[in-house]
């Protein structure tokens, strides 16, 4: 089975502010291995064009557009034809793309949901990218939230099918690299107002503590009245290729989540899995069904209040860090890997597609109602 798919997508070639770029590339580069063709639109906006950090891919293609006019004028004939088109989240006009999109294409659709706790908080607010009436235009929902999640969707707002699509670590990219530690506890992530009152508990309040130990924040978008401690290293942002480099050089890595994921539960972020591929330990805030996907103190340590991470930064003998640093490392290869996410991208299409048939031949198959007069 070889797709043609088509991405319409926040961004896949800057990942500056954004956890979409990785993910979109992961899971691209692995269905691209598994012989499928896969074009990428992204609207071409300034702040991505001034911090691009993908060379052109060999083996799949990316397209800039300037407006959603653009994408039936130049791409109509190719979103038609495709077997199978996904936009995503937070992409610029989503509603309008996604009406065009399901009234014309003739392969599967599918709403790929990278933020799935914050759609559904503020779907029936209004958003820019969703409507509640698209979600049952729309084939396939992909949900980036598992557990009850997209039973929910599916008796709430009506989709056909909805399906948990997490996101996972290239672990081509994401490895174990040999590097001296510099930090006892590190953070990537670009700056959410939502999730600073985690990083403010679990990592700032712990090195006010200890200020003899170092710790470090990398990513963007950060205020600039933050009272950062002296001993935490702010970096301003790092591309991909220099995150695994950055993990290396952390003892423990903080894995600090959104109010809205940490409220619906069952929604991994894409640095949890990654971090984990490279062979750092996570300390991670609690939110439900984490169980579900890394287990508690054997694959990953969970910290409810500052005590909790300086008794782990402090007491934790080096062999136990390392033994779970292993663990979690095994259990992505095991289950969260891009090409797993590729298989079961696939197993999707094939499950909507087989129940479209249906339908059609149920439709086909039904007499035709005359009204009495």
């Amino acid at each position: 089975m070889n797709l043609n798919i088509v991405v319409v997508g926040l961004s896949v070639t800057s990942s500056w502010g954004n956890g979409h770029a990785t993910t979109y590339r992961a899971l691209i580069e692995a269905l691209a291995r598994r012989g499928h063709r896969i074009t990428f639109l992204e609207r071409d906006v300034a702040w991505y064009r001034e911090h691009r950090d993908l060379t052109k891919p060999s083996s799949w293609t990316v397209e800039l557009y300037q407006s959603p006019n653009d994408v039936p004028r130049r791409f109509g004939k190719l979103i038609r034809d495709a077997d199978l088109v996904m936009i995503g989240s937070y992409v610029p006009d989503g509603i309008a793309i996604s009406e065009w999109i399901t009234s014309q294409a003739r392969g599967i659709t599918a709403f790929y949901d990278i933020d799935t706790p914050v759609t559904l908080a503020k779907l029936d607010h209004g958003l820019d990218y969703l409507s509640a009436a698209m979600i049952p235009r729309f084939d396939l929902y992909l949900s980036f939230a598992g557990g009850p999640v997209p039973e929910m969707i599916e008796q709430r707002y009506g989709s056909p099918m909805a399906r948990v699509l997490y996101c996972s670590a290239d672990t081509e990219t994401y490895a174990p690299r040999r590097a001296q530690a510099k930090w006892a506890l590190g953070y990537l992530g670009t700056y959410s107002e939502d999730r600073q009152p985690v990083l403010d508990q679990l990592l700032l309040s712990p090195a006010r503590t200890l200020p003899s130990v170092q710790f470090a924040v990398a990513g963007a978008q950060y205020p600039s009245d933050i009272a950062w401690p002296d001993n935490v290293m702010r970096i301003e942002h790092l591309p991909p290729k220099q995150h695994p480099a950055f993990y290396a050089e952390q003892r423990f890595t903080l894995n600090a989540t959104r109010a809205d994921m940490r409220a619906l539960g069952f929604s991994p972020s894409v640095r949890l899995f990654e971090a984990a591929a490279c062979g750092t330990p996570v300390i991670s805030d609690r939110w439900p069904g984490i169980e579900t996907i890394f287990e508690p103190s054997r694959e990953i340590l969970l910290a409810s209040s500052p005590r909790d991470v300086i008794e782990i930064l402090r007491d934790m003998p080096e062999e136990r860090r390392r033994t779970i640093a292993e663990n979690a490392r095994r259990r992505v290869l095991a289950d969260h890997t891009a090409d797993h996410r590729a298989l079961q991208l696939e197993s999707y299409y094939g499950e909507a597609t087989a129940r479209r048939r249906k339908s059609t031949r149920l439709s086909a198959g039904r007499p035709i109602q005359v009204a009495e007069l």
